[in-house]
């Protein structure tokens, strides 16, 4: 080993300034320093296990391994500047500990392509479980204001223009259902990473009859690789994770948007929590929705993320190449990023206070009726065509007099069609709207209490 690296005999002097500058990682790498040493504990278990370790030199190099967790944890032991990677760092460390011979046993059968390959497993899976925390106390935000909102009505968009009316908490549980498929990913991530790369060392495999099966379980993997090129060349279960971050932060972002337009001063429809939001500079009333404006932010950081990495993985030839550094601070930083941003929003979510009142007034506004109208036609027997036909000869013949569709009277609603009888106004409320809306799925205050059961129902299998 040379200083700090972990080859050099081949060489005769080491690496420039500017090429070790290059090729040098502890900066992002060294947060995987805990799992690397729980890899050595396996791994010096399967050495021991092959005879390739005596009882006592495994015992030594075990006690030595935790003395050097024990390190990291309390932030004793940091790589130094000479440390090209976060193995050659817990080289140089186990190595003070224990001497150059036994420290050096531990290299036998391994390659730093397979730990790193196992040790990023190893990390994502850590880290969805946090995800799956966050995303959960999202949802149970959203879940909670609907409870709360039960019953209030709110005007439907489509295209951003008024279309129909609905329940807020119909709308809120909109945004909930997206982040419950983000769970369902991780899942179906979880599953994918649950083969262990470890044993397949530079690329074929070792020669030193090592288990490779062994070492995936005392890491709680369930199985090894079956192949072993595949298992130290291959990120596509990084950019698969890196893609579920993009994925949550455009969730986000979408609910974001939701909660900057209902809270514009035109709007009206929420206020912000003194402790979600932010003040300006030189503007003494401004109240900033700063939280959703940076989840909106960090949706496109996140997206880049995404693309950066899978532009690295596009061409790369089997098997391991340098390239594959780059992985790893793409998918730590939409990580890190997601760890501040769900937090946050959950927190602004579970704190907006909504305007009922306000939202009710603009529930019927807009003409978001006219489609009543025309199911009120159909249910008697005229033909859907003719029924838009006529609803949307109702909405011109209301613009033209400033007045909403359920201020016509007997006379006016026979000079817009014979169709149309005082029975009309039935349908004409903005309660009677929603609660005709009672399909599966539908928007009905029925119909949304069981979407809400159903829903915490899901979630509750993935709590903790």
């Amino acid at each position: 080993m040379t200083d700090g690296v972990l080859w050099g005999g081949r060489f005769a002097s080491g690496p420039a300034e500017v090429m070790f500058a290059l090729s040098k990682s502890t900066q992002f790498d060294f947060r995987l320093a805990l799992l690397d040493l729980r890899g050595s504990v396996a791994h010096a278990n399967a050495l021991h296990a092959a005879g390739l370790l005596t009882d006592a030199e495994r015992q030594g190099l075990v006690a030595g391994i935790d003395q050097l967790s024990e390190q990291v944890r309390a932030g004793q032991f940091l790589p130094e500047e000479r440390d090209e990677d976060v193995h050659a760092a817990l080289e140089r460390g186990l190595t003070d500990i224990l001497g150059a011979d036994l420290a050096g046993r531990l290299r036998a059968g391994r390659s730093r392509n397979d730990q790193i390959a196992t040790l990023i497993r190893m990390y994502l899976r850590e880290e969805s479980d946090r995800l799956r925390t966050d995303l959960v106390a999202l949802i149970d935000a959203l879940a909670g204001q609907a409870t709360t909102c039960m019953g209030a009505p709110m005007p439907g968009r489509t295209h951003m223009q008024q279309a129909q009316p609905i329940l807020l908490s119909h709308h809120l549980l909109a945004h909930a259902w997206p982040l419950v498929r983000d769970l369902e990913r991780l899942d179906a991530l979880g599953g994918r990473l649950a083969q262990s790369p470890y044993g397949s060392a530079a690329l074929g495999g070792t020669t030193l009859g090592l288990d490779p099966q062994s070492v995936a379980e005392e890491l709680g993997f369930s199985t090894s690789v079956p192949n072993s090129i595949d298992g130290t060349s291959s990120r596509d279960l990084v950019v698969e994770a890196t893609y579920i971050a993009a994925q949550i932060g455009v969730d986000l972002s979408r609910l974001a948007e939701d909660v900057i337009f209902w809270c514009a001063q035109e709007v009206g429809f929420a206020r912000l929590d003194d402790a979600w939001s932010t003040g300006s500079s030189i503007m003494p009333q401004k109240k900033n929705p700063d939280v959703a404006e940076l989840a909106r932010g960090k949706a496109g950081r996140l997206i880049g993320n995404l693309t950066g990495l899978l532009s690295t993985c596009k061409g790369l030839p089997l098997a391991y190449d340098r390239d594959l550094q780059e992985d790893k601070e793409p998918i730590f930083d939409s990580l890190d990023q997601l760890h501040m941003i769900l937090p946050a929003m959950t927190g602004m979510v579970a704190t907006l206070v909504f305007d009922r009142d306000r939202m009710r007034i603009q529930a019927s506004a807009g003409f978001s009726l006219a489609t009543d109208m025309a199911d009120w036609l159909v249910r008697r027997h005229v033909p859907f065509a003719r029924a838009h036909d006529i609803a949307g000869e109702a909405v011109r013949y209301c613009e033209a007099r400033g007045i909403g569709l359920e201020d016509l009277t007997d006379e006016q609603l026979a000079e817009v069609s014979a169709e149309l009888t005082p029975d009309v106004r039935q349908v004409l409320t903005v309660d009677g709207a929603i609660e005709a809306r009672d399909g599966v799925g539908g928007t009905s205050t029925a119909r949304v209490r069981e979407q809400l059961e159903r829903l915490m129902g899901v979630v509750d299998g993935y709590r903790g």
